[in-house]
């Protein structure tokens, strides 16, 4: 088997690691899962490292295991954080699950047939039967809570603010060992891998594995270090909240211009966390990046990149039309093959204006469009000295003073496109 550890160690995706566990992987074929709790009906970018994680182990020969936590979501990990958790009801648990699981599900092909085809699972499939009596005997009984205890999740709660931690919480690292234990039985799965915030959950899965399974039962764990961002504030948020992997909650276009506007500093660490380049051509782009940071190669390989690899090549290259808008040299045909959606993110912040539809059908010179009917230009007199100074355009279209705005001219049949030069831009919306 090719060494997986040392790619993911020069990429900087292993944090911790158990003794053996390179070993194993050289070894064999070994089957490796990664727990997604099911909080929200899709997944965000801070799961696109785990996600990759198991990218990688298929790549590699390995044989990955996504796990998403029906049952461990029930009750909220409390790893990393400092207040408990709001209980989620059945109803949105079930609608998270199966969202996770479309979305994971773009990313590996559940449906192979290869030796190490990927393998999706839901925990609460085997732990709705179990009940409590029987989970604290063949369980409880495995682990002393002074082993516990000394989880850095558990101390952080215990000592830190807030009210502590409740016994539901406390229980938590028990329901994910045992997935562990589960796994290593019914899949023989042999490592589990997640962020460095999970050793302990993770450690107790090892541990209960060697106390519950075959004596000298093997079990192995490696973290992740948990992304950070140069400037010390959170990975994965914009100012527009999380950023998320389905179109749907977060536009091609926003998720585009997110990578494309890392700093330097980000960009030269995440282009090996998030992409699949081998290590000579990222050594190449981080070079001629040092030559020439201004061209912001480095941003862009890793845009690029990342947009094929979460939505496709042709949303790609629709993300790139529509940055251009702004910042190149588009046309009108550009501009009116954007969806509604994205034309407002492309023009968030630009004044806007409301015109009627049958003033639109009656047709409006261009004059009386700039200036009373929008207020973009504060006369009729500057209105007229910037069409003769070739400097208005209409969807991106030089026009004369002859010209009269009609339904034809709609984008997306509601939204004008006026501009002045080359970056003064207004938006007329049709009501």
């Amino acid at each position: 088997m090719k060494n997986i550890v040392a790619e993911l160690q020069w990429r900087g995706l292993v944090h911790d690691i158990m003794p053996g566990t390179e070993e194993q992987l050289l070894k064999e074929m070994t089957v490796t899962y990664i727990g997604f709790d099911p909080t929200s009906d899709s997944l965000h970018i801070g799961s696109l490292v785990p996600i990759i994680l198991l990218v990688h182990l298929e790549k590699y020969g390995h044989k990955p295991i996504a796990l998403v936590g029906g049952a461990t979501g029930m009750i909220g990990d409390p790893s990393g954080k400092s207040d408990e958790r709001n209980l989620l009801d059945e109803a949105t648990l079930d609608k998270n699950v199966a969202g996770i699981k479309r979305v994971l599900s773009r990313f590996l092909d559940f449906n192979s047939t290869a030796v190490n085809a990927p393998i999706l699972v839901n925990n609460y499939d085997w732990m709705k039967t179990f009940s409590f009596i029987d989970f604290v005997r063949e369980v409880g009984k495995r682990i002393t809570v002074n082993y516990m205890m000394a989880k850095e999740s558990v101390k952080k709660r215990i000592s830190g603010e807030g009210e502590g931690m409740s016994f539901t919480e406390f229980t938590y690292q028990l329901i994910q060992g045992y997935d562990f234990y589960h796994l290593h039985k019914h899949y023989n799965c042999l490592l589990q891998m997640g962020g460095s915030d999970q050793w302990g959950n993770i450690t107790t899965g090892t541990e209960l594995v060697r106390r519950m399974n075959h004596e000298g039962a093997k079990a192995y764990a490696m973290t992740c270090p948990l992304i950070t961002k140069a400037d010390g504030s959170k990975f994965g948020k914009s100012e527009g909240g999380n950023i998320w992997l389905d179109a749907d909650k977060t536009s091609v276009y926003k998720f585009y211009q997110f990578w494309l506007n890392t700093t330097d500093v980000d960009a030269e660490k995440y282009i090996k966390i998030f992409t699949f380049l081998d290590k000579d051509a990222i050594d190449a782009l981080i070079a001629e990046h040092h030559v020439a940071p201004h061209v912001r190669v480095l941003q862009r390989k890793l845009t690029e990149e990342l947009t094929t690899f979460v939505h496709s090549k042709e949303d790609l290259e629709k993300a790139i039309k529509a940055s251009n808008i702004l910042f190149g040299n588009a046309t009108a045909e550009d501009l009116k093959q954007l969806d509604e959606t994205t034309f407002l993110e492309v023009f968030e912040g630009v004044p806007q204006a409301e015109i009627a539809k049958e003033d639109i059908e009656n047709g409006i010179d261009i004059v009386t469009v700039l200036n009373e009917k929008s207020g973009f230009l504060k006369s009729n007199g500057e209105a007229r000295r910037a069409l003769a100074e070739n400097s208005i355009a209409v969807n991106k279209e030089k026009v004369t003073e002859e010209f009269v705005l009609s339904t034809k001219d709609l984008i997306n049949n509601q939204f004008v496109l006026l501009q002045r030069g080359k970056k003064n831009y207004f938006v007329l919306r049709i009501v």
